[in-house]
């Protein structure tokens, strides 16, 4: 009995020192990786791109105003990347975040090679963002343009009067917050709306106009707020080829003296800890360590981490928005 007693506990021992020895080699394998995320992570000061290879850019997504991405932008102005390839695919958001990124990559482009390759969509705000470039390329099959402002604001008036609410204000001038959503919209606010997306809209018009060379006639046929596929794009120089990433490349080798086969590698926008696919990793490793990686594959499979990237966007639309079906 004694000796079983004897056992039990060396084994209880050495099962704790293994036990430690495991945690202490994930802990050490965490701090590798966050080190290496730091050095090497995609848009941060440490970011590996250089005269060997061209920085791959992706748009993805609702455009808001967003000072990480143009710090990310202006840390690529400053890096070795020979060019950069800006992949679009987004139904546009907000003008104000749509004229920032276009100026950052108009800024970005005068430091570099830069071309646009429109994957899925490149509509209203995308599109701002695609006409930053001198070359454009499309799939046959891509949506582009919606050239166009939108302002919506809900109105709850008739729904109030049925449940019988009433919101009183007292405001400084008629125009103020107006309009509400909460009484019906006067004349005099509707007007002011109009003034500024037809102030929005003749911006955005004139910039496709210009950064397009196209004539009056031209823009006539483009900018009644419709998309277009890529092949009708070309015909409507809304863009200037059809392909894909390997017609990108091929576009600055022939027309800006860069050198053949050079890599394509990510370069991302989001600030150096953004992406936290490492931190996720090493979670993993830790877990795996201590005999809880059921528990890190379960939380792999999970949707917890994906974010919902709809929220509400306030002021004036650059956005296309195809009909909901029922």
């Amino acid at each position: 009995m004694s000796l079983d007693s004897d056992v039990i506990v060396d084994r209880r021992r050495i099962r704790r020192k293994l036990t430690f020895w495991r945690v202490a080699a994930a802990v050490v394998a965490i701090l590798a990786v966050v080190a290496v995320g730091v050095v090497v992570a995609p848009g941060g000061r440490g970011t590996l791109a250089s005269t060997s290879s061209i920085a791959r850019v992706k748009i993805d997504g609702l455009i808001r105003s967003d000072s990480d991405r143009v710090e990310a932008l202006e840390r690529l102005e400053k890096s070795q990347a020979a060019a950069v390839i800006v992949h679009i695919n987004s139904p546009g958001g907000t003008t104000a975040g749509s004229e920032q990124l276009y100026d950052s990559l108009v800024r970005l482009k005068a430091k570099k090679p830069l071309v646009v390759v429109v994957e899925g969509l490149a509509a209203s705000g995308g599109y701002i963002t695609a006409i930053a470039a001198d070359h454009i390329v499309a799939q046959q099959s891509s949506l582009v343009g919606s050239i166009g402002v939108l302002f919506q604001f809900p109105n709850f008036t008739e729904l109030m009067k049925t449940v019988g609410v009433k919101v009183e204000e007292i405001k400084s001038s008629p125009l103020k917050a107006a309009p509400n959503g909460f009484e019906p919209t006067s004349p005099e606010a509707r007007a002011a709306i109009d003034a500024l997306v037809k102030d929005s809209y003749a911006w955005f018009r004139g910039l496709v106009k210009e950064r397009r060379g196209m004539d009056d006639a031209q823009i006539e046929k483009v900018a009644d707020g419709r998309v277009f596929t890529g092949r009708q794009a070309v015909e409507l120089k809304l863009v200037d080829a059809l392909g894909d990433e390997k017609a990108a490349v091929a576009w600055l080798e022939a027309n800006k003296n860069i050198k053949k086969g050079l890599p394509v590698r990510d370069y991302k926008l989001q600030p150096r800890f953004g992406d936290l696919t490492f931190l996720r990793a090493a979670t993993s490793i830790t877990l795996e360590a201590v005999g809880l990686g059921g528990i890190a594959r379960r939380l792999e499979q999970s949707g917890v981490s994906q974010a919902v990237d709809r929220l509400s966007m306030d002021g004036m639309l650059a956005l296309w928005q195809p009909a909901a079906s029922n």
